[in-house]
């Protein structure tokens, strides 16, 4: 790594990025490639000599963006938002250039106790109980995914009561959520070797806005203990994918307390709203759970990946995930006096991404990070609105945050028919380029789901897309 060539090479990149960024809108938001194109494009075997920066950065420009869906574009409407920022980019450039692997204290102690603050700090944002604090039993460690978290907590939670009932306890273990829950409790199960008929994802309705209903989960626990079977973890969510419903935390808490059941809560894409004080009441009942996880990386403007867990007993998850290798010893971990985040995650290896968090906290401030997300719940309602003000359409969830559910209603009421119409709208505006967006199923309906939260998003393009939706509608059902 010489630092003159780094210079001249990275003030290039540095440029290249820039004006990706300033010219994103002239790209197709969806790529629009077939499978296997780029087997086409490039060699078949690596060069056996160096190549300039610029032919490279000329095949970036040619072949790679062609082939990239833009999640950075202002018309990006789909999944969940993946926010970068200039704060977020330089704290990943920062740690890409210092290059540690911060597995223990000892490799880099500043990487874990960085970690430990800024997570202390987005903890208290979110008014979290002090349990979670790292001062306290518990704390913070950044992991990759929401699905990872999910994951280190479920293993955690599993050895705590084998532990007590013995291993031969594993197919007798019952794990809880709703049919809205993420697909990553049924991965995260499957990992930890839980049966598939022990998962339960309890049925949802739309009277109660598709939120997991504790009486629900109170007849499918004592059914499972009349059956033999150990009721053992429960995820809720504030804010599901399909419709950003919320879960009852509170009530949900209290039974998981009576039945000593793990309580987890999953808020990788709302979390982030909960810094705004109206929000926060979401999170009520937080005071229940055992762990609590939010994506920096969706919707808190720090590059991905940056996923926030914070647990209430970090000794649950390090006797869960800890190893202690002879190479690996040292005084400080030896002293018990340090933490380890090795013991806190499935991988050994881990950047330094408290960075970027950190930047991002410190560059933009608290008050500019709220008043982002309170502009990206406005711009969802006004397409709300204009969705409402059309009566071809109907709203199918009610919106709590930035994520609008809608349809398009024809004159034919026929439930297999309108959702063609709808799969056939969606396929239409995203084949176009000008937006993409994705869609989820409620209740057998088709719907399509607009979510505000890329960076560069402004009114004009809300606008724009629902005129895009307006008109190929008109489209549609002429033909």
């Amino acid at each position: 790594m010489d630092a003159e060539q780094l210079r001249e090479n990275a003030h290039k990149m540095v440029d290249f990025i820039a004006d990706y960024y300033k010219n994103i809108e002239t790209f197709p938001v969806l790529s629009q490639v077939e499978p296997g194109y780029l087997q086409k494009l490039l060699p078949d075997s690596a060069p056996l000599h160096p190549e300039p920066l610029q032919a490279l950065l000329q095949d970036v420009e040619t072949k790679i963006l062609p082939g990239v869906t833009h999640w950075q574009s202002p018309d990006y409407f789909a999944y969940f938002p993946s926010n970068s920022s200039v704060a977020g980019f330089l704290g990943e450039m920062l740690s890409a250039g210092i290059n540690m692997v911060g597995f223990s204290w000892i490799t880099s102690p500043a990487a874990t106790e960085l970690e430990m603050i800024v997570l202390d700090w987005l903890a208290n944002l979110l008014n979290l109980p002090q349990d979670f604090l790292s001062k306290g039993p518990g704390g913070g460690a950044i992991q990759g995914t929401a699905s990872e978290a999910l994951l280190v907590v479920l293993l955690a939670a599993r050895d705590k009561v084998l532990r007590e009932v013995g291993k031969d306890g594993l197919g007798r273990l019952v794990v809880y959520g709703s049919d809205q829950t993420h697909s990553s409790l049924q991965k995260a199960c499957q990992i930890a070797g839980i049966h598939a008929e022990n998962l339960r994802p309890l049925k949802t309705e739309s009277c109660n806005e598709y939120s997991l209903s504790p009486e629900s989960l109170t007849d499918a626990i004592s059914h499972d203990i009349a059956s033999g079977l150990i009721p053992l973890f429960l995820c809720a969510t504030v804010g599901t994918t399909s419709s950003t419903a919320v879960d009852p935390l509170l009530a949900l808490g209290k039974i998981t307390k009576k039945y000593g059941i793990w309580f987890h809560v999953d808020a990788a894409y709302a979390g982030s709203a909960c810094i705004c004080p109206e929000y926060r009441h979401h999170l009520n009942g937080i005071e229940e759970a055992d762990s609590f996880n939010m994506n920096c990386h969706k919707w808190f403007l720090t590059n991905f990946d940056c996923s926030a867990l914070w647990i209430k007993d970090r000794s649950a998850l390090i006797q869960s995930l800890s190893t202690n290798p002879e190479f690996l010893k040292n005084k400080a971990s030896q002293g018990g006096t340090v933490i380890d985040y090795k013991d806190w995650q499935i991988p050994l290896g881990r950047r330094f991404r408290s960075l970027k968090l950190w930047m991002v906290l410190r560059l933009y401030g608290v008050e500019n990070l709220q008043s982002y997300i309170r502009n990206h719940i406005k711009l969802a309602q006004q397409f709300e609105d204009l969705v409402v003000q059309d009566s071809r359409f109907e709203i199918v969830a009610t919106r709590t945050f930035s994520l609008v559910c809608f349809r398009l209603l024809p004159a034919n009421k026929n439930e297999e028919y309108v959702n063609k119409v709808n799969r056939d709208l969606l396929d239409a505006v995203n084949s176009s380029g000008k937006i993409f967006i994705s869609h989820t199923v409620l209740s057998g309906k088709y719907i399509l789901r607009f979510v505000v939260g890329a960076p560069l998003t402004e009114e004009r393009h809300v606008i724009a897309a629902w005129k895009l939706f307006q008109e190929t509608a008109s489209s549609l059902l002429e033909n």
